[in-house]
């Protein structure tokens, strides 16, 4: 039972993880980011970095490696909706 689950906690962080990545790469194709929300991915960004100190806390691996995946395209688009909306406050 015990390969079960962790068959499961894999596949989850899995799709979660390859979930940030097409978003990330219309971004840096792209460089837009005005259609996407900064609170929602700074929450996002910030739950996913939780999940990710949880993981190595409580030393489980399937968490903290998945959420760590994770957090590289995250940082990417939030970083760059911020860079864009300062570039945009400042031609006002």
């Amino acid at each position: 039972m015990e390969i079960l689950i962790n068959i499961i906690g894999y596949a989850a962080g899995i799709c979660m993880a390859v979930s940030q990545f097409p978003q990330a790469w219309l971004v840096y194709k792209t460089g837009k980011t005005e259609s996407i929300s900064l609170l929602m991915f700074s929450i996002l960004t910030g739950g996913v970095f939780c999940w990710f100190l949880y993981g190595i806390l409580s030393a489980t691996t399937v968490i903290w490696l998945t959420n760590g995946i994770c957090l590289i395209p995250s940082f990417y688009v939030l970083y760059k909706c911020i860079k864009n909306k300062t570039r945009e406050n400042n031609r006002i």
